[in-house]
């Protein structure tokens, strides 16, 4: 049997190994389970044509990210830390409040924290589709459900 070795052609919509949409409810799962699941589906390693240097991940969009759970006593102790630039600049977010003000940015940043730090990061980054409620714009897509390996 021969080694099949995909270039970027054969991934581009139509062909025969093009991106599929899932569609993933983060209605009380743990953040860092399924930021992995994610992880996993934005880089396509749950894809027997799986290459390192080549994106061949799928679209995932995931709705109520503002109802996910992170476990124990991480919403009190938890910090996001980000710098403005300017000296003494480095700010300090509490998990509780990021989830308040911006319920989408506490999975992205698990998500992003868990890809490669490379080109590749941006590429995978930009198929995730991450929606606070239960509404999001992409039905014209039909994202098929997807029920993560390690739900809660």
């Amino acid at each position: 049997m021969k080694t099949i070795q995909i270039r970027q052609e054969d991934l581009q919509p139509g062909q025969k190994y093009a991106p599929a949409w899932w569609l993933i409810d983060a209605k009380g799962q743990n953040l860092g389970r399924l930021a992995t699941n994610i992880a996993d589906l934005l880089r396509g390693k749950h894809k027997p044509i799986f290459t390192e240097h080549l994106d061949t991940g799928d679209f995932v969009v995931v709705i109520n990210a503002e109802q996910v759970v992170l476990p124990g006593k991480k919403t009190k102790d938890k910090y996001y830390y980000h710098h403005t630039g300017y000296p003494g600049g480095v700010k300090a977010v509490q998990a509780e409040k990021m989830l308040e003000r911006k319920p989408t940015e506490v999975l992205r940043l698990a998500v992003k924290g868990m890809l490669p730090k490379n080109a590749l990061n941006r590429k995978a980054l930009i198929k995730l589709k991450l929606y606070a409620g239960t509404e999001h714009p992409h039905e014209a897509q039909q994202p098929k459900p997807y029920t993560p390996k390690y739900s809660s």
